[in-house]
């Protein structure tokens, strides 16, 4: 559910979580003045795992230390 903001005539701004087919508020919860819906700034998104700049692009240092790191499989068919 998406958080709006929104700004009152008499008490300033408030924020409001509620879902996307909800009715836009129309007064203050507070004072019960007119309101008008603000644009927030918006939210930061961070993507992980494969795919994304942040871990295909790292260091040519950091990826050597990765794959020290991971456990060889044996290939199949091959017995110990």
């Amino acid at each position: 559910m998406p958080t709006y903001e929104y700004s009152c005539e008499r008490c300033g701004r408030f924020e409001e979580f509620a879902p996307i087919s909800a009715q836009k508020r129309e007064v203050c919860p507070t004072c019960k003045t007119k309101v008008e819906r603000v644009i927030g700034p918006g939210a930061g998104f961070l993507f992980k795992g494969s795919g994304f700049y942040t871990t295909d692009y790292r260091s040519s240092d950091y990826q050597k230390k990765a794959n020290a790191e991971e456990i060889p499989i044996a290939p199949k068919g091959l017995k110990e």
